[in-house]
């Protein structure tokens, strides 16, 4: 059911997954409105057992998130003194804290700091999308360019509208750069130097060069992606949540430290899941079945395949419940 309290998320609830149509207004802008009800949403549905997975697509046809308002960053940009490198760093850092002490917005919004604080709370969200346990998925109903594209590179995975549309970066020929995450998941996702030249070009790419760059995960027919990314958020919204947070973290994260730092990582999330209930509970019923069958249960091909549709390797004997969490 559609939720009507939500004036730029428009939330339909499908059980395990909500279907989000981001509604930007007559251009389909990502502005500050939109950013406040993003960093609502992640975190009532990281909080929320029941949701596994969120589709997020445009509310207009032909477009997903046009890209962000410019407007709200000319504004912002113009109401912080001239800063050099390092001084903007510092900024950004006391944005941080002020941000995370939950200054009353009111009393934000007379400081020079109120930009930076949005930008740092807009990376956060981001961030925290990248750490939950929740699979978030872009259903590109249309073009996304800037924040549009930023916001979803910052979900985990990505399908595309076939046809006249394009996806990128083209903060360059605004004289500006990325801010939303681009110049970092853009090339995480298809490499440094594809990356530096598509974004210091500023040439989108067409559905088609997504796809071969691995920008996104699948390209379909216009009709058809929402129905595709459900059945992507259904598909990996089946894995047990604290299994799909560790391994999001472990990825994001760990994936560009060194290999210590990043082996670290991977130990500290592979003990959260290897003590979970969930994780007891499901290998407790692997042994149990070796014990009954005398086979291992991932080596039995039909039971491999069930255990990919329902994200856990069923039980072959009764003597555990299934898992469902």
């Amino acid at each position: 059911m559609t939720k009507p309290d939500q004036r730029h998320l428009q939330i339909d609830d499908r059980g395990t997954t909500l279907i989000v149509r981001v509604d930007g207004g007559p251009h389909s802008l990502f502005g500050l409105d939109v950013a406040n009800e993003l960093d609502e949403l992640v975190d009532r549905v990281d909080r929320d057992p029941s949701v596994h997975a969120v589709v997020f697509t445009g509310a207009r046809p032909g477009r997903f998130v046009s890209h962000a308002d410019v407007r709200w960053l000319q504004a912002e940009g113009a109401a912080v003194p001239d800063l050099n490198r390092r001084g903007a760093s510092a900024v950004l850092r006391l944005a941080r804290g002020v941000d995370r002490a939950r200054v009353p917005e009111p009393v934000l919004n007379r400081t020079p700091l109120r930009g930076a604080a949005q930008l740092d709370r807009l990376h956060a969200t981001f961030l925290r999308m990248n750490a939950s346990g929740v699979i978030f998925v872009a259903a590109l109903n249309g073009s996304a360019l800037g924040l549009g594209a930023e916001f979803a590179w910052a979900c985990d995975l990505r399908v595309m509208a076939d046809g006249d549309f394009f996806i990128g970066q083209p903060e360059v020929l605004l004289g500006i750069m990325p801010g939303g995450g681009g110049s970092q998941r853009l090339t995480r996702l298809i490499g440094t130097h594809r990356s530096l030249v598509a974004i210091l070009e500023g040439k989108p790419f067409t559905p088609a060069q997504a796809l071969a760059n691995g920008a996104v995960d699948d390209v379909v027919g216009p009709d058809d992606v929402v129905t595709r990314a459900a059945e992507l958020a259904d598909y990996f919204g089946k894995r047990t949540k604290g299994s799909v947070e560790a391994i999001k973290r472990s990825v994001y994260f760990g994936g560009s430290m060194s290999l210590a730092e990043g082996l670290h990582v991977e130990r500290t999330e592979f003990l959260q899941t290897d003590q979970s209930e969930a994780g007891q509970e499901l290998m407790l019923q692997y042994l149990s079945d070796t014990a009954s069958t005398g086979e291992l249960p991932l080596y039995r091909p039909d039971t491999y395949a069930q255990a990919l549709e329902s994200g856990r390797v069923p039980a072959l004997s009764s003597t555990n419940g299934a898992v469902s969490r």
